[in-house]
């Protein structure tokens, strides 16, 4: 006998999307509705809309608006008027409560899992809704995808984009018959404004060389330029990929991801210690400093785990890069790393879902997410002050040309 459901799965995935931003649900949910009633009147017409057909009945004229309150704020409906007789969705404004909930449970259902034909036939009869066509169903789903990949695709004419933070995901997807990974390719920068942006996101099935380099060609011909510092962790083959697609920018190894692989080199009772030692060394007040502070680390931990210091001084440049920076960057990289947040956001959404049913579910999802956080941070406070960013971009210049006049600092700054 099979055992009862213990977890209400549309309940919960309506919860998560609620917690989302309110715009993005509101958008999401009139963008559904208004797609129904269309699919809806053409039913009625016998034809779609501006289809010549001899067994249509009937035509539209046009639409009449109406508030609909909904959790999500009050969404603006187009309802559609025929030429002959009226059409009114009883199904969405009679029931209001009812069909709203089932509206948004259908949103949420088809955000977080991906939309088929048959998935999506099944999730509108909650609505009562049973006169709709394959094509009509299909149309829907690419009404929720073309969001995202406006979002995807979309220029990048914030430029110059100083700084950039780029990491992989991995997420589970069924492919063939079978469970796979799959790493989800994410890129945030500082823009000209000084604001955080997330800039791309793809989906590849390694880390290889090649997966990065198209991910990094592919932001570059969207407008991607001026970068000067890229920090990231050592995926197999970024490192070639950078200096491929983007000449001139330096790599920075993110120090997050490299001490948890420091600590994998020690017993378990001795990496708070290691931990904290390493974490000194990004603290001081120059690049003198830094470096006369890293020796002292590495000769403490080469006493105890000659194996762990040995793997620390092979990472001296990676983890220094910074150093050739203003002094005044040095906290805001370190204390305020845009890439890390959006990572756990990302998580929290992804682990609801557990294993996507193919790679677009996963697109649209992330996509969605990416798109909630760049529209907060555009909101929000600017991430670098201006003076800031055109220090950097002066200390990159004089670094790579060190004869660089004075008044360019003028030119840059500008």
């Amino acid at each position: 006998m099979a055992a009862q459901e213990s977890l209400d799965l549309a309940g919960l995935l309506d919860t998560h999307l609620e917690s989302a931003s309110p715009d993005v649900l509101k958008s999401l949910v009139k963008t559904f509705a208004d797609a129904l009633m269309s699919a809806e009147a053409d039913a009625v017409c016998g034809a779609g809309y501006g289809e010549r057909t001899p067994e249509r009945a009937n035509s539209r004229n046009g639409y009449r608006h109406r508030e609909w309150d909904t959790r999500a704020g009050t969404v603006d409906l187009a309802i559609p008027k025929l030429r002959s007789g009226s059409y009114f969705p009883d199904w969405l404004l009679q029931h209001r409560r009812r069909a709203e909930q089932a509206l948004v449970s259908v949103v949420a259902t088809s955000y977080l899992l991906g939309v088929s034909t048959r998935r999506m036939e099944k999730l509108v009869e909650q609505l009562g809704v049973k006169q709709l066509s394959k094509s009509q169903v299909s149309e829907m789903a690419r009404h929720l995808d073309a969001q995202v990949e406006a979002f995807r695709n979309r220029p990048l004419d914030q430029c110059p984009y100083t700084f950039v933070w780029t990491d992989a995901l991995v997420i589970k997807v069924r492919e063939h018959g079978r469970t796979v990974n799959v790493h989800a390719l994410v890129a945030v920068g500082v823009n000209a404004d000084g604001g955080r942006e997330v800039l791309g996101l793809d989906v590849a099935s390694d880390e290889d060389g090649a997966g990065w380099l198209a991910f990094l060609r592919s932001l570059t011909a969207r407008g991607l330029s001026g970068v000067r510092l890229i920090i990231s962790d050592a995926h197999r083959g970024l490192i070639g990929a950078i200096g491929a697609a983007l000449p001139g920018a330096q790599w920075q190894r993110c120090r997050t991801h490299y001490l948890r692989n420091l600590l994998a080199k020690v017993p378990k009772s001795a990496q708070p210690w290691v931990a904290t030692l390493v974490r000194t060394i990004f603290d001081q007040p120059d690049a003198a400093a830094v470096a006369a502070q890293f020796d002292r680390v590495l000769d403490s931990i080469s006493e105890k785990f000659p194996a762990a210091a040995e793997h620390l001084d092979d990472a001296r440049a990676d983890l220094l890069a910074f150093t050739s920076f203003p002094r005044e960057l040095w906290r805001q990289i370190w204390s305020n790393n845009p890439q890390e947040r959006l990572n756990k956001e990302i998580r929290r959404r992804t682990d609801v879902v557990g294993i996507f049913p193919n790679r677009d579910a996963i697109i649209r999802l992330v996509g969605a997410v990416l798109a909630e956080q760049t529209d907060e941070w555009v909101e929000g406070r600017r991430y670098m002050g201006l003076e800031i960013l055109a220090k950097a971009r002066l200390a990159s210049v004089n670094a790579e040309r060190p004869d660089t006049e004075t008044i360019e600092t003028t030119a840059i700054a500008a």
